[in-house]
C-alpha cells in the first residue's frame, strides 16, 4: 500500500518541478522570443511560410481565426480518410490491410481530427503502418497543435493583445513544442522496450505447437505524440495497456509525465502573459487539490477491492480486476484520473473494471473538463469558470465585474454560457435517446447502474474530446458511430468559436483604471471561490447521472446485494 501511494507521491512532484519550466518555454515560443531551437527551426518555418503565403506579422481578427481553424481541420480530415481509405494501394501495408467499413474510417478520422481519438476499432487489425504514421500520426500532431494554438490565442485576449495568426501559432507548436520533445520522449520509450520497425506481424510457434500472431510496427513515434498531444488513440487496441506500448514501470512514468506536461505549464504560460504569476499558481494548486482528492478516491477504492468477491472468499486484497499486474492498483488508479483529467484518453488498465469510486473521479473529471483539461482547451475552460465567478462575485458585492483590468459585460457571459451549457446538452441528449432503446441501441454489457455508466461515459467521453471508455459497452455499431459523432463536433468546435469570440471581445476592451474598489482575482480567497463555483456547477449540472451510475452501485456493492 505505502509503495503505490509513494510512487503517486513522486509524480506529482516531478510534474511540479517541470511547470515552470515548460511553462516558461511554452510563453517563449508563443511570444516569439529567442529559444534554443531557433538555428534549426527558423529557416523551416520561413520556408512553410513563404509557400503556405502566409506572414508572421499578420494578425487574425477572431472570426479569421476561427475560419482558419475550421477550414484546416476540413481540408486535413478529408486527407486522412482518402489515405486511410487508399490504404491497400499505399506503402507499408505488410499484412495488406483494405479500407475499414464506412462509419468506421468516417468516425475515426472525425475522432482524430478533433483531438479525441475515440476508436471502435483495434488498430493492429485495422490499419497499415503507412495509415498508422502519415495519417493518424499526423493528425496526432496537428489536432494538438491546434486546441494548443487555441488556448494560446485565447490568453493573448484575455490579457489584451491581439489573437495572433493561427497557421504561425500552428507550425510554432509543432515545430518548437510537440515535434522536439516527442522526439525525446521516443528515444526514452525505445530505451525502455516499445518497438518502432516497420516489419510485419511475426508467426511464432508456441510450446503447445499452435501459431500465436505477434502485432508490432513504428510504435515508439506513435506513442510519444500520442500522449503528450492529449490524443490518447493506441496504436494497439487496448491501448497503453499493451506491454508494446507500456512495457513497464520507466515507461509509465514517462507516458504519465507526457500526459499531464502541457496542461499543467500552461496554466504558468498563462502568469508570464498576464505578468501575474501569483495568479497562475494559485490556480495551478487549485486545479492540483482537486486533482489529488480524485486521485485519493479513486486509489482508496482500488486499494479496498471489491467487497463482494472479499467477502465471498474471506479475503481483503485490491480490485485487480482488469489491471495489468506490472502496474498494480496504484498505477492504474492513478493513470485512469490523469488520463480523464488531461483529456488524453489513453488507458492502462481497463476503466470499465474500475471500482465505483473509480468511475465516479473519471466520469467528473469529464464532466468539468478544467481538471487539467485538454490541450490548450482545458486552459480556456478554466479561465471560462474565472470568468462566471468574477461575474457573480461581482453582482454579490455590488462591484463592477472586471477581470485583468476589463469589464465582463453581457456578451462575454452568453459566450461563457454556450461553452458551459453545450456539454452537458451532447452528453445528456444522446445519452437519453440510446437508454431508451436498450435493446437495439445502447449496447450495454452490464445491466443495472452500470450500463447507465457505460452509456453516459461514451458520449462524455466524445464531447469532452478525451476518447477513453468503459469499454464492456459494444460501440463498433452504425449507431454509435454516427451519435457520437455529434458529440464530437459539437464537442471541439462550438466551444472553439465561442472561447475565441470571447477573447477576441475581451482584447478589443479598453482597461479601466484599477481603484480601491477593484474585485482582485489573484487571492487566495477568490480562487478558493472559484473552485467553489466550478465544482457546484458541475455537480448541480451531472448530479442526477453521477447518482444513477456510479453512486448507487457503490451503495449496491456495499449493501451486499
Amino acid at each position: 500500500m505505502g509503495q503505490g501511494f509513494l510512487q503517486i507521491g513522486l509524480t506529482l512532484c516531478i510534474v511540479i518541478a517541470i511547470t515552470p519550466l515548460l511553462g516558461r518555454y511554452i510563453a517563449r515560443v508563443f511570444l516569439g522570443e529567442r529559444t534554443l531551437l531557433d538555428f534549426l527551426m527558423n529557416p523551416i518555418e520561413r520556408s512553410m511560410f513563404v509557400l503556405a503565403g502566409v506572414r508572421r506579422k499578420d494578425d487574425m481578427t477572431g472570426w479569421q481565426y476561427i475560419r482558419s481553424v475550421l477550414f484546416s481541420n476540413i481540408l486535413m480530415g478529408i486527407s486522412v480518410y482518402l489515405l486511410i481509405y487508399f490504404q491497400r494501394l499505399l506503402p507499408w501495408n505488410p499484412n495488406g490491410f483494405g479500407a475499414p467499413r464506412w462509419d468506421v474510417l468516417l468516425h475515426t478520422t472525425i475522432s482524430f481530427v478533433t483531438n479525441t481519438d475515440q476508436q471502435h476499432y483495434a488498430g493492429e487489425t485495422t490499419l497499415s503502418y503507412f495509415s498508422q504514421v502519415a495519417a493518424l500520426g499526423f493528425l496526432m500532431f496537428t489536432s494538438a497543435a491546434t486546441g494548443l494554438s487555441v488556448g494560446i490565442a485565447f490568453i493573448r485576449g484575455l490579457t489584451g493583445s491581439r489573437l495572433g495568426n493561427f497557421y504561425v501559432d500552428l507550425v510554432r507548436g509543432i515545430t518548437r513544442i510537440l515535434l522536439p520533445i516527442s522526439v525525446i520522449g521516443a528515444i526514452a520509450l525505445l530505451i525502455t522496450g516499445v518497438p518502432q520497425t516497420l516489419a510485419k506481424t511475426l508467426d511464432v510457434r508456441t510450446l503447445e505447437g499452435g501459431t500465436q500472431y505477434l502485432a508490432r510496427g513504428p510504435v515508439a513515434s506513435f506513442e510519444m505524440i500520442k500522449l503528450l498531444g492529449e490524443n490518447g488513440g493506441g496504436f494497439f487496441g487496448v491501448n497503453s495497456a499493451h506491454p508494446f506500448e507500456n512495457p513497464n514501470g520507466a515507461s509509465n512514468l514517462i507516458e504519465m509525465i507526457a500526459m499531464i506536461s502541457i496542461p499543467a505549464a500552461l496554466i504558468y504560460t498563462y502568469g508570464i502573459f498576464a505578468n501575474n504569476i501569483k495568479q497562475a499558481w494559485l490556480l495551478f494548486w487549485m486545479v492540483f487539490v482537486i486533482f489529488v482528492v480524485l486521485v485519493g478516491i479513486t486509489a482508496v477504492g482500488e486499494l479496498q477491492g471489491n467487497p463482494l468477491v472479499n467477502n465471498a472468499f474471506g479475503l481483503e486484497q485490491p480490485n485487480l480486476e482488469g489491471k495489468e499486474v506490472r502496474f498494480g492498483w496504484a498505477q492504474t488508479a492513478f493513470w485512469a484520473v490523469m488520463t480523464t483529467a488531461t483529456m488524453s484518453g489513453a488507458v492502462n488498465g481497463m476503466h470499465d473494471s474500475l471500482m465505483p469510486q473509480g468511475i465516479f473521479s473519471t466520469l467528473f473529471n469529464l464532466f468539468i473538463q478544467v481538471i487539467w483539461g485538454g490541450q490548450g482547451t482545458g486552459t480556456a475552460y478554466l479561465f471560462i469558470y474565472l470568468i462566471l465567478t468574477v461575474f457573480l462575485t461581482g453582482l454579490m458585492a455590488g462591484r463592477t465585474p472586471e477581470f485583468l483590468g476589463r469589464k465582463i459585460e453581457k456578451r462575454e457571459i452568453v459566450l461563457a454560457s454556450v461553452v458551459l451549457l453545450i456539454h452537458p446538452i451532447l452528453v445528456l441528449i444522446p445519452s437519453a435517446i440510446a437508454l431508451a432503446y436498450p435493446i437495439s441501441l445502447s449496447g450495454i454489457s452490464n445491466s443495472g447502474y452500470h450500463g447507465i455508466s457505460q452509456v453516459v461515459y461514451e458520449y462524455a467521453s466524445a464531447a469532452a474530446n478525451n476518447g477513453s471508455g468503459l469499454e464492456g459497452l459494444r460501440d463498433n455499431t452504425l449507431w454509435w458511430n454516427l451519435s457520437t459523432l455529434v458529440s464530437l463536433i459539437g464537442g471541439r468546435y462550438i466551444p472553439i468559436v465561442a472561447i475565441l469570440l470571447l477573447a477576441d471581445g475581451m482584447s478589443r476592451k479598453q482597461k479601466v483604471q484599477e481603484t480601491p474598489g477593484t474585485l482582485r482575482t489573484d487571492s487566495l480567497v477568490f480562487t478558493s471561490i472559484t473552485a467553489g463555483v466550478t465544482l457546484l456547477l458541475g455537480v448541480l449540472t451531472f448530479f442526477p447521472v453521477l447518482a444513477l451510475g456510479p453512486i448507487a452501485e457503490g451503495l449496491k456493492l456495499t449493501s451486499g446485494s
